[in-house]
């Protein structure tokens, strides 16, 4: 089959698909041009990430494409179950970036507590002549062991995230469509796992008691904010909030008002409403720790996605000859 990779794929999950006779054209077609280039070029498989859109304009021109693959998780940009009515065969990877991501957020959170995000700002500019008073300003952080983590969205990326913090000593309570116990498994090192137990409540009870709130749900039907000014409402003082799911899950208006009035102590965003071109205000404010959605950006994450969409493409190609 002729497969494009509009969004890029790894060089391991490239090979992995013309090792099974497919061919892999990689060029980032644009967006307006996407759907005469899938034609022409006789497209059999799309494969994106977060950036190509595959809505039913785009499905309704290319009459012949067969599947679409998500290299992630979100499936937010793809139109799937018109695509589905229509035959196309719609996927994604979601095993493959749960560590990647959950690491980004436990980046964050040290940041968070320590401050780092805005001593890395200010050092270069005013390190030189100013050191003693940003020591000072800075010298009131707080440790994560002891505190507790709140997880909203218990997937696999909310259970890695688990993993992580409780590893680290953090306390942690998850939020997820039911309620009750569970159990994560950290890994701890030397090839030593340990299951630890998990309470799961409801979103205001782990607000009640969270110390830090992490954010793993999809997007919400009609973009509206799951995190608003109620929510907010709900935290405990100097709370750190860290976003890496997807931009409007969090009202920007009301973070930031959350910030001001130091409700919310800091917070951390990997996901944005604007995207690509954020608020700058929100890139501006000195209690907000920035990264360009890269939360599954790791080489060893996108070797992983390469090989689970071959993966996927071969189990569709025995589908379609069986």
């Amino acid at each position: 089959m002729k497969i494009l990779a509009n969004d890029g794929i790894s060089a391991a999950g490239q090979a992995a698909l013309e090792a099974d006779g497919h061919e892999v054209l990689t060029e980032a077609v644009a967006q307006a041009d996407l759907a005469s280039f899938i034609v022409s070029a006789g497209i059999d498989g799309l494969l994106v990430r977060s950036a190509t859109k595959v809505r039913e304009d785009l499905i309704d021109a290319c009459p012949n494409l067969k599947f679409v693959i998500r290299g992630g998780v979100g499936m937010d940009n793809i139109d799937v179950a018109y695509a589905r009515s229509k035959g196309v065969v719609v996927s994604n990877t979601p095993a493959s970036s749960s560590q990647s991501v959950a690491e980004l957020v436990m980046g964050h959170l040290f940041s968070l507590s320590r401050f780092l995000h805005d001593s890395n700002r200010k050092m270069p500019v005013e390190g030189a002549s100013n050191f003693k008073a940003l020591k000072k300003a800075y010298g009131k952080g707080t440790e994560l062991r002891g505190k507790t983590l709140a997880i909203v969205g218990f997937g696999r990326i909310g259970r890695s995230l688990a993993s992580y913090a409780l590893g680290c000593g953090m306390d942690v309570v998850a939020v997820d469509r039911e309620t009750g116990k569970t159990t994560v498994d950290v890994q701890i090192g030397n090839g030593a796992t340990a299951a630890v137990g998990v309470e799961v409540v409801n979103m205001e009870e782990a607000f009640k008691r969270a110390d830090a709130i992490s954010l793993h749900i999809p997007a919400q039907p009609g973009g509206g904010a799951v995190i608003d000014a109620a929510a907010f409402g709900q935290m405990k003082d100097g709370v750190l909030l860290v976003n890496a799911a997807r931009g409007g899950v969090v009202d920007e208006d009301a973070l930031i008002a959350a910030l001001d009035a130091g409700k919310v102590r800091a917070a951390a965003l990997d996901v944005f409403v604007g995207e690509p071109a954020p608020r700058e205000d929100l890139c501006c404010h000195p209690k907000i720790a920035l990264t360009p959605h890269t939360g599954a950006a790791t080489v060893e994450a996108q070797d992983r996605i390469g090989l689970e969409i071959a993966e996927i493409v071969a189990n569709l190609s025995e589908t379609a000859t069986a």
